[in-house]
């Protein structure tokens, strides 16, 4: 049987849409003479795609099995001349019948040749044919997997071919491919689905130390038909024109048209589709055609940090970093022509050029289920071509109270965080890559009170400034010159920041210090030119660490360090065994003034509070416990309640512990833990302050247990208990 193919980058691609019924290797005998024929003709071949309603793609390692038994027919066609006129006359239709068989089922084809050899005589045709190919056909990979299971093996049906062959289903307009079986042997840990219906299985590989994450996306479990439905749809959206520049906004304008082609196809073929199934099938077939595929899917894995696809891209699957079991390889390999889309879709999303001119682009993807920082490289630097990196955020911000759920710090150290923001001091997060300084950052803001203006500048957008809006946060966002990138359209930070200091009293909140910014950022804190927090992020493992990188590396003078008050460090710690990673706060460091030349050696880094590996949690210090923090006291003169006080101070400190630790109490006793959520926080927070006036006012002092008996009441009205 004759099948339309072409032969495109060592690819063999069947296309059988126009022929009825099944057409796979596994389950159709013609498909499979069709294929040994052609890698018999075309041995450079190493993958075999079939395009029906899906498509179906054969990966090397089983073409390989095929291929060797093209090369048992080349064999016999080529050096026995199986198929000359001369070649054993009397034989010829045996002859045409085993080499048939061969291409067709080659486990019956080496049963029909041991039943010739009990019955023909002929000595020189049963040594020179038959049991050449018999002992080719032994030596076979395909005959090994035949011997561990023959015992199922059931004449002229296919069970065992279906039992080896593993092909990639997928609907045509789906560019990525996905493995759907794990490797023989693994073992399952967990299993749970993701918001759209798509499957995540994550799987200890035997006898390897890699853990598999393997997700089945929704894409892969449509029927053929609403598949032909999807098909149809996407060829009459294409027609649609319409040019609209917001990304966000041409997208619910794609789902909404999907939607009504869908409707109509699916009236018009009399084919049921519920209202739900019409949307779920909207938004497959807009995130793979106007979206970013497979990649949509992951970003909606809450428990997926970040993704990485290396180049050359296809050639190795993408890998994921999880929250809860690391480095993880997936069973996805993204295609040339997708990583080709990304790209075009990444330049045309940020405004950035990627080219070999440019060969680094930074950005940030906002997705209806999730927002990550895209990092992408290709050629000059990347000399094997396109290369993504993707750092996952949550779609809303983390809070004080996520963290302390998380075990990444401790209520002690969210009192004493919120106490000292609300004194307007300087803070830098600082850590290595990975843990958790941007979040942090953005916990941090929402402990602002919303009467506060905001300016907020970032090189890559990281921040979730419109939910802050949505919040009712008064902010001024500005983006600056990556110093990766050097776009230059776009204005350098240290120019931008200036910028900011002239756009009025506000909280400055830079996205992290990287470059000549540092020197106006430190100049603004020195002078006093800012009237509220002015926080940001950093890399650097320790105190002396981040003085080392604004001085040494960044070119800051070092008298204006003086100019920062608190140094937050948080690290990336791993488990005994090496295989689990987790996230904590390790320190938090105050940065003293009385120093002139190395401030490390003259003791200006003093911790307020320090990590206890045996306890897993922050522990104080007694200069914290003691009340000698220089930075506290500062803020403590300035308010007359407090002014000689440490021990009201400290009180304060641990009734803004004990509010976060209370929302989490409730959260996980009423399984709400949308109380954590920043919508929860920014009401709590505002309740705490204006109880506190009240109290004030009423009482003539802060009286801890009033404040909190008060807030406790407020907060279990807005539950509703």
């Amino acid at each position: 049987m004759e099948f339309k193919y072409e032969i495109r980058d060592n690819n063999l691609i069947i296309d059988v849409r126009e022929i009825a019924g099944i057409h796979t290797i596994e389950d159709s005998k013609e498909m499979s003479e069709f294929v040994i024929l052609m890698l018999y003709k075309h041995p450079f071949i190493n993958s075999i795609i079939i395009r029906e309603a899906t498509e179906i793609t054969y990966l090397p390692s089983e073409v390989e099995i095929l291929k060797e038994i093209a090369e048992i027919y080349r064999y016999a066609i080529d050096s026995l001349g199986a198929e000359r006129f001369d070649f054993y006359p009397k034989y010829r239709e045996i002859t045409r019948g085993v080499l048939k068989l061969l291409t067709q089922d080659p486990i019956l084809c080496y049963f029909r040749i041991l039943t010739l050899l009990k019955r023909i005589d002929d000595e020189s045709y049963r040594k020179n044919f038959l049991e050449e190919i018999k002992r080719r056909l032994e030596s076979s990979k395909i005959f090994s997997l035949f011997r561990r299971e023959h015992k199922d093996y059931m004449w002229n049906f296919r069970d065992f071919y279906r039992r080896i062959f593993h092909p990639i289903f997928k609907p045509r307009f789906v560019l990525s491919n996905v493995i759907i079986f794990p490797p023989e042997g693994s073992i399952l840990l967990e299993r749970y689905m993701l918001r759209d219906g798509s499957e995540v299985s994550i799987y200890r590989v035997k006898d390897k130390i890699d853990i598999l994450y393997s997700v089945i996306p929704k894409e892969y479990l449509i029927s053929h038909e609403k598949v032909k439905v999807l098909e149809e749809a996407r060829g009459r959206i294409g027609e649609l024109g319409g040019e609209i520049k917001a990304f966000d906004i041409m997208r619910r304008v794609f789902v909404e048209k999907a939607e009504l082609v869908i409707t109509e196809i699916s009236l018009s073929r009399n084919i049921p589709i519920s209202k739900k199934e019409i949307k779920e099938l909207a938004e497959v077939l807009v995130r793979n055609t106007l979206g970013f595929g497979i990649l949509e899917v992951l970003l909606q894995d809450e428990k997926i940090q970040d993704i990485y696809i290396n180049a050359p891209v296809g050639n190795s699957p993408i890998f994921i970093n999880h929250s809860e079991y690391g480095e993880c390889t997936t069973n996805i390999y993204l295609t040339l022509e997708e990583a080709n889309s990304w790209a075009t879709k990444f330049r045309l999303y940020s405004g950035r050029p990627l080219d070999e001119a440019n060969p680094v682009l930074d950005t940030e993807l906002t997705l209806p289920f999730g927002r990550a920082r895209v990092a992408a490289i290709t050629r000059s630097l990347s000399q094997e071509g396109l290369a993504f990196a993707f750092r996952r955020h949550r779609e809303s911000p983390w809070t004080f109270p996520l963290f302390i759920r998380a075990r990444y710090f401790n209520p002690l150290f969210a009192g004493l965080m919120s106490f000292i923001i609300d004194g307007g001091r300087s803070v830098l997060v600082a850590g290595g890559r990975g843990a958790g300084k941007t979040s942090l950052l953005s916990s941090m803001i929402l402990e602002l009170m919303r009467k506060y203006r905001i300016v907020i500048l970032e090189d890559t957008p990281e921040l979730p400034i419109e939910i802050y809006r949505k919040l009712g946060y008064n902010i001024q966002h500005l983006k600056s010159r990556s110093v990766i990138t050097h776009v230059q359209t776009e204005l350098p930070p240290e120019e931008a920041l200036r910028t900011a200091l002239r756009l009025g009293d506000s909280a400055l909140i830079v996205g992290e210090v990287r470059s000549k910014e540092s020197a106006v950022l430190f100049e603004a804190m020195r002078i006093g030119a800012l009237a509220n927090l002015v926080a940001g992020t950093i890399h650097g493992e320790s105190a002396y660490g981040v003085y080392d990188r604004v001085v040494n590396d960044l070119g800051l003078v070092p008298t204006s360090f003086k100019a920062l008050d608190i140094i937050v460090i948080s690290n990336v710690l791993k488990s005994p065994d090496g295989l689990k990673k987790f996230r904590r706060v390790v320190e938090v460091v105050e940065v003293r003034k009385k120093w002139k030349e190395d401030p490390y050696s003259e003791g200006a880094f003093v911790p307020l509070l320090t990590y206890s590996a045996s306890e897993d949690s922050l522990k104080p210090t007694d200069v914290l416990l003691n009340g000698e923090s220089e930075v506290l006291n500062q803020i403590s003169k300035k308010v007359k309640e407090w002014y000689g006080a440490w021990d009201k101070v400290w009180e304060n400190i641990l009734l803004r512990g004990k509010i976060k630790q209370t929302m989490v109490e409730y959260a996980e006793k009423l399984n709400r833990l949308d109380i954590l959520e920043a919508e929860y926080v920014v009401e709590a927070n505002e309740a705490f302050h204006l109880i506190s006036e009240e109290v004030l006012n009423e009482k003539g002092e802060l009286i801890s247990e009033e404040i909190y008996r008060r807030w406790l009441n407020w907060f279990e009205k807005r539950l509703k208990l």
